[in-house]
């Protein structure tokens, strides 16, 4: 049910070209200015460890990082009421005064495309655009210490094509060989997914993961007892647990759906986006935002 790195697995299947996804998009976005203009990890989270950069407190409850400035600022209107104290002390604090530090850290973000590579009227589209947005993702990555990785699921497995990496020229030669075709095992796609996202932050607990999910929402093919449709919202809720941001871009033309991929994006807590969001560009941007959201 699952490989690894290996994209050219399975000789049927159509593939689709090279030549119509290696072009990186040129991205032109507000927030894509921002980011260009910072060096280093990009997004930042409140962290609990007595490391980061400081910007507020907050009443300590027993915190050990205790910030001095805001504890005195919070003592001082109380001097005089505690007249008797300051006879033995210059400047009299109690308990109730104490504040922490409320700190920052800059987190390393860490995309993983999951893509349905099953055969329906929109494969073409779908890995044109997927194959785009992730070198586009990638292209000043480094800068930011950011990673993207990609699984595809088909026929009766999911396959990990491009482990977490941020190097372009690793992803070009992952991206070329991946063939289109077959059933939709979506159960296998989200376990393999869940697996590769707890591993990574065991590994790099300061990471920020962010799952984007290109399908109908359709599974049909089971990797135990539970009926396909049943054992992919298990799935993905095992996902939402741990609560890890996804984001779903349904991949159904709009004539067709049967809401399905609406249902998968309900179990994991997630936005879904419609295919007419799915050029690279808006892609990319859809990231952007995702990893900015708190």
């Amino acid at each position: 049910m699952f490989a690894s790195q290996n994209a050219n697995w399975w000789d049927g299947g159509q593939k689709v070209q090279p030549g119509e996804t290696f072009a990186p998009r040129k991205l032109d976005t507000p927030l894509d200015k921002l980011t260009r203009k910072r060096s280093g990890r990009r997004s930042e989270t409140v962290t609990e460890r007595r490391r980061g950069r400081y910007i507020k407190a907050r009443p300590a409850n027993g915190s050990t990082d205790i910030a001095f400035d805001a504890t005195i600022r919070a003592a001082a209107p109380y001097q005089m009421r505690r007249e008797e104290k300051r006879k033995r002390l210059a400047f009299a604090i109690e308990k109730s005064d104490l504040q922490k530090k409320i700190r920052v850290k800059r987190m390393a973000n860490l995309v993983i495309f999951l893509v349905d590579a099953s055969w329906s009227m929109a494969v073409a589209e779908r890995m044109n655009a997927t194959k785009g947005a992730i070198l586009s993702l990638l292209t000043d990555a480094y800068q930011r210490r950011d990673r993207v990785g990609l699984i595809v699921f088909q026929k009766d497995r999911a396959t990990l094509i491009l482990p977490p990496t941020n190097s372009v020229q690793l992803a070009q030669r992952a991206l070329v060989d991946i063939p289109v075709g077959g059933k939709t095992p979506l159960s296998a796609g989200l376990l393999m997914a869940a697996d590769i996202l707890k591993r990574e932050q065991l590994i790099h607990p300061d990471v920020e993961p962010l799952l984007i999910v290109l399908t109908d929402g359709a599974g049909n093919v089971s990797i135990g007892s539970l009926p396909p449709q049943e054992e992919s919202y298990h799935f993905a809720e095992l996902i939402a647990g741990e609560k890890v941001k996804s984001v779903v871009i349904n991949m159904e033309h709009a004539a067709f759906d049967q809401g399905l991929a609406q249902q998968l994006a309900d179990h994991l807590k997630a936005p879904c986006y419609s295919l007419a969001d799915m050029k690279a560009e808006n892609l990319v941007h859809t990231v952007h935002q995702e990893m900015a959201r708190k």
